[in-house]
């Protein structure tokens, strides 16, 4: 374990230096000292650290729920909603269709939609944190569209959930899904309308007390949700928009951080540990394809958004390099893939597809006014980048 970390820890602190998110590099520590890589092995079985993996899933999307509010629906209004929707529709379209294309399978299909189609939220706004643009005029839709994209990720799982899991006919799906959404409904609820209350149960100006109650309820209510069909990460991310909604939510956050980067760093380092480097030649074309299309989508729905929010290329050009990143999202479908006894070229795909869009993005997004040159449109006057911050919050 203290070699898995300080092995993440020393890839980032190098990929830092040349502007490269953790979360591929951390995925690159698993897979150099994994077992099927020569040389020192770490870890010889991934599934010794598969609790702590789950662990930073839930922790992962427990904080998302921290950061996302239901409000913001409503101030963002039906630019946002446009905009989300059109980005959804041609990548989860196009990734559906690169699906079926390759032939893996039904299943395989409509969890490559979901790979293809869904933006990284990490990626996303430690991209926009790096490069000082968080008071950029179009960091609000690119923001919205992350919202979009998340309340649609709970859906998309919570229904594909009883696909995944083998229901035997159609009826028994719809019972498996009627329950999962059923579940979904109760804490859907229970954030909209149980705010005072859990606010008042979990209140504690004893920091450790604080740790320990967030931490249990987010990990008891996500082993619930997998009873019930949920993906436990979305039961985590429910708990998380609860508590972000009470009193205590700004603390809650800022004790979250540690934990949340730890145990994440973990989740990323194990998938890791599961890619054998040696399939990755096999997928080559399939993640060269999936990255074209991404790639292809991604700056139709930059051209579409700015047309929407009434931007030039500039900012189309920003917000069609800053939602290329895929990540967390990705890697959490294909751990429910591999669960379900899916096809096993899944992994590799997914892992050589994150691979290549995470380091990809930031250097897009850095360069994204040599892709202004060629859209559409009249060219807004340059404005002055923002200083530059290391923290804070979108």
């Amino acid at each position: 374990m203290g070699g898995a970390f300080l092995a993440a820890a020393v890839l980032a602190r190098v990929g830092r230096r040349i502007g490269l998110p953790t979360i591929p590099l951390f995925i690159l520590a698993g897979i150099l000292l994994g077992p099927h890589t020569p040389g020192i092995v770490l870890v010889a079985d991934p599934h010794e650290l598969e609790m702590l993996s789950a662990l930073g899933l839930v922790l992962l999307l427990f904080y998302l729920g921290l950061e996302f509010h239901l409000d913001d629906l409503k101030t963002g209004g039906r630019k946002m909603v446009v905009a989300g929707t059109v980005y959804l529709i041609l990548n989860v379209g196009a990734g559906l269709g690169f699906g079926f294309a390759v032939g893996w399978g039904t299943a395989e299909a409509l969890v490559l939609a979901g790979v293809i189609g869904i933006s990284s939220s990490a990626i996303v706004t430690k991209v926009l944190v790096d490069l000082g643009r968080l008071g950029d005029p179009e960091t609000r839709p690119i923001l919205g569209i992350i919202v979009v994209d998340d309340i649609f990720l709970a859906l998309y799982l919570a229904a594909l959930q009883p696909v995944l899991s083998g229901a035997d006919s159609l009826g028994a799906a719809v019972t498996d899904g009627s329950k999962a959404f059923g579940f979904l409904l109760v804490l859907a609820l229970a954030a909209r309308y149980g705010t005072r209350l859990i606010g008042r149960l979990i209140n504690t100006r004893d920091d450790e007390l604080l740790v320990i109650s967030f931490l249990g309820a987010a990990v008891l209510v996500a082993g619930i949700s997998d009873w019930f069909g949920v993906a436990d990460a979305i039961g985590a991310f429910m708990v998380g928009l609860m508590l972000g909604n009470t009193s205590s939510g700004d603390r809650i956050r800022t004790l979250v951080h540690p934990l949340r980067d730890a145990f994440g760093a973990i989740f990323f380092f194990a998938f890791g540990l599961s890619i054998d480097p040696g399939d990755l030649p096999t997928v080559l074309w399939p993640v060269l394809a999936a990255v074209a299309i991404t790639l292809a989508m991604n700056i139709l729905s930059g051209i579409a958004t700015a047309r929407v929010y009434a931007f030039g290329p500039q900012a189309a050009a920003k917000i069609a390099t800053t939602l290329v990143a895929r990540g967390e999202f990705a890697l959490i479908l294909a751990t429910m893939a591999a669960g379900a006894g899916l096809n096993e070229r899944l992994s590799p795909f997914i892992a050589g597809y994150v691979l290549v869009l995470a380091v990809l993005s930031p250097l897009a997004a850095g360069r994204s006014h040599w892709l202004a040159r060629i859209l559409p449109g009249r060219s807004e006057p340059a404005l002055p980048e923002p200083a530059r911050t290391g923290s804070g919050r979108a």
